[in-house]
């Protein structure tokens, strides 16, 4: 080698270069996209069995099923969080099964919490 030479790269091994990160840049984007979105589902999820549970509770003790009030939304900070309520006769035994559907979304993607529990027939 020359006192003044100087060495680079060639064309072959930038062109690999790019190759590699064009390949591995968008695989890991996307694993942090997947990674941040299954944080939000489990927080929001949590946020959607507390506002399900409480739903429940008013809708049982308060008398609500008498209003006629089986839907509605809750707004938690800049959240959405739509519920709905049904009851259905339950087939083992003389009661009724009252259930609670929260739904909410995560990029642009539904999902939903159901909570249920079982009552007597002559409380509704």
């Amino acid at each position: 080698m020359r006192a003044g030479s100087v060495r680079g790269f060639t064309l072959a091994e930038v062109l690999a270069a790019l190759l590699f990160m064009a390949i591995v840049i968008p695989v890991a984007v996307e694993g942090l996209r997947v990674a941040q979105r299954a944080g939000q589902v489990g927080h929001r999820k949590a946020v959607a069995a507390r506002v399900g549970e409480r739903i429940l509770n008013e809708w049982l003790v308060t008398g609500a099923q008498a209003a006629g009030q089986p839907s509605g939304a809750v707004l938690d900070g800049v959240f959405e969080y739509r519920w709905t309520v049904r009851t259905e006769p339950w087939s083992e035994d003389a009661m009724r099964q009252v259930t609670v559907e929260v739904a909410y979304r995560v990029q642009d993607q539904e999902y939903a919490v159901r909570l249920s529990t079982l009552v007597d027939p002559y409380v509704l």
